[in-house]
């Protein structure tokens, strides 16, 4: 693989792009010859490359470029431009030869193929449904309203120390009533990452935490101490909590892009909603 496709952000997108790429081939090659394509294709710019008299097209070298760029105004130079070719070239004719090898019959390859056509269709459908429904100023402020009225409003600033049995965290809160102190127990028996800082987390939210863990901060006071310890997938926790602050709301400028993406969200759910409401759907799992 070229030089330019080996760039790590390009890397990433080579996958998807090379999956799309397949299924176009492995499945749209007899397509290809219906007489709607072959009228389309009348009007259509010239193939880009022809492969053993398979063409690829402008369009489907446009797409493969977008997705390895991911969208990035990238301006490339000829060569670069060239070793995309290149790629989808050598994608062409492996393609074609796992089709010779009826490696499409195989069930893993059919299945991972039908998953990237689902995907494709479902992306396509998903932007058509949304194209004419951008958000209204409206939409976005009562959106922004919601999203600060349920915001957690308090950060809190504690420390913990983690171990990996109730029994030694048991031991733990013992030892500190018994008046050693807490960073420094932290510093000695944790196996969080924190440890090195005598198990200080800093400022967070409750949103931010396992759930066990923030229910628990919420019961302290500045100061005090978790009296038994606190379990979460973590592990067993002695928590101690240091002081609380109260936070401003963002402002609807800082947020808008994120406010806007709740909404797009939540329109295009509301229609997935509905058409999972008109469908039979039956589960076997």
């Amino acid at each position: 693989m070229s030089q330019f496709l080996s760039t790590p952000w390009i890397r990433v997108a080579t996958v998807t792009a090379f999956a799309v790429c397949v299924a176009a081939c492995g499945k749209g090659q007899q397509a290809a010859t219906s007489a709607a394509t072959d009228k389309a294709a009348a009007s259509a710019p010239a193939p880009v490359a022809t492969v053993d008299g398979t063409p690829i097209s402008r369009t489907a070298y446009d797409i493969y470029l977008k997705n390895l760029l991911q969208g990035r105004p990238t301006e490339l130079t000829t060569e670069q431009r060239g070793q995309v070719l290149d790629e989808m070239i050598s994608m062409q004719l492996l393609a074609s030869q796992a089709t010779k090898d009826a490696v499409d019959k195989d069930a893993d390859v059919a299945a991972r193929l039908e998953v990237v056509r689902m995907r494709v269709l479902a992306d396509s459908e998903s932007q058509k449904y949304l194209k004419d429904k951008e958000p209204t100023d409206a939409e976005l402020h009562s959106e922004y309203d919601t999203d600060i009225a349920a915001m957690d409003k308090t950060e809190y600033h504690a420390r913990h120390i983690l171990v990996p049995t109730k029994e030694q965290a048991e031991q733990i809160i013992k030892k500190i009533k018994g008046g050693a102190k807490f960073d420094e127990v932290a510093k000695a028996q944790s196996t969080d990452g924190s440890k090195a800082n005598g198990g200080d987390l800093g400022w967070f939210t409750l949103t931010r935490m396992a759930k066990p863990f923030g229910d628990a901060v919420k019961t302290l006071k500045k100061g005090e101490m978790t009296q038994e310890p606190v379990q979460t997938q973590f592990g067993w926790h002695v928590i101690k909590l240091e002081d609380t602050r109260e936070t401003a709301a963002p402002p609807f400028e800082q947020v808008k892009q994120q406010v806007t993406n709740g909404v797009i969200q939540k329109k295009l759910q509301a229609y997935v909603d509905s058409l999972k409401k008109n469908a039979k759907i039956e589960k076997s799992l």
